[in-house]
């Protein structure tokens, strides 16, 4: 028998030969409260080595604790690091490659691009049989045409195409005539004279510069917030200081307005580039005369992704669609 005193008398118990509590006859256990945990214990009565108990999550501030077998991790363990479901696998369809021959472009993209219809409605068009190509009937969507030579009837009616051509202006030609005498673009183009110059390059510069009669690649090119860029060659008489790139790099004020920054290279003693991402008048000529350079040449080699390559004063090309689709951004 052994004596627990409880309250204000002495109550005596038996010890049972279950368990390892210590039971008053017809009352109530005093042993502690038995574990959730219900798999099957060891002989001795204790948990499996392979139990443990470890936090689920905390909410409002109070902890909640779960019993998971400590060699089998489970989302409620805030370190899962088991396997997920697997995820969808996307193959990506790899682009192929234009059948077109080089130059040539989809009737239906030359449609969209004149403003004719939308893509899906000049494919329509052409697969019933309402466009014609050079007076025969097409109804191939991606019939490839050379943009500006061949003549496409939509429902009867020729249509007078959107023209595009990037042309190097030689020295001593301007860009548009201002006095009687002198020579213009249209003068020593005369095949472009439908075709009006977008900006402009000054009598003594040469260079790029393209002729359009798109007036909406216009818009885009002369606005003031044009993200198109110019690349220039300039040559000066005296060297050119770090100095001066600098100021030309971080901007100048002319007219009381200071010019954008630009981007400055030193190509030789007497030689640098600019990208401009404005067009003023006389800009470059204004700035180097701020900065006591004299121009002796000034060359632009580049408008936007289009550059001069290998082409000579005098030349010319037609820019395709996509070209002027990146111009106009």
């Amino acid at each position: 028998m052994a004596t627990v005193r409880r309250g204000a008398h002495i109550q005596k118990f038996a010890k049972t030969t279950k368990g390892s509590g210590i039971h008053a006859k017809n009352t109530k256990p005093t042993f502690a409260k038995k574990s959730r945990y219900k798999g099957k214990k060891n002989p001795d009565g204790t948990l499996p080595a392979v139990a443990a108990i470890v936090p689920v999550a905390q909410r409002n501030a109070k902890k909640d604790f779960a019993l998971v077998k400590t060699n089998k991790v489970t989302k409620s363990n805030s370190n899962y690091k088991g396997t997920k479901p697997p995820r969808p696998i996307f193959v990506k369809t790899p682009k192929l490659p234009s059948t077109l021959a080089p130059g040539l472009e989809r009737l239906e993209k030359t449609l969209a691009h004149m403003g004719i219809a939308s893509r899906r409605e000049a494919k329509d068009l052409i697969t019933t049989g309402q466009v014609k190509v050079n007076g025969k009937v097409i109804k191939e969507p991606g019939y490839g045409i050379k943009f500006g030579k061949d003549v496409i009837d939509v429902q009867g009616e020729a249509l007078q195409g959107k023209e595009t051509v990037l042309v190097y202006k030689p020295r001593g030609l301007e860009t548009n005539k201002t006095t009687e005498g002198t020579k213009d673009l249209h003068d020593y183009f005369p095949k472009l004279k439908h075709l009006a110059p977008i900006g402009r390059l000054d009598k003594d510069s040469e260079g790029l510069i393209i002729m359009s009669n798109d007036g909406s690649l216009a818009r885009a090119l002369t606005q003031e917030n044009s993200h198109v860029a110019k690349t220039y060659e300039v040559t000066v008489r005296e060297n050119v200081t770090d100095e001066a790139l600098r100021k030309m790099s971080t901007g100048i004020m002319l007219d009381k307005i200071k010019t954008k920054p630009a981007e400055t290279k030193r190509l030789s003693r007497t030689s640098f580039s600019i990208v401009l991402h404005e067009g003023r008048k006389h800009q470059i000529r204004r700035m180097c005369d701020v900065c006591h350079l004299n121009v002796e040449e000034l060359l632009r080699t580049k408008i936007g992704h289009l550059s001069i390559g290998s082409m000579k004063p005098g030349a010319m090309r037609n820019l395709i669609i996509d070209d002027v689709e990146k111009l106009k951004g």
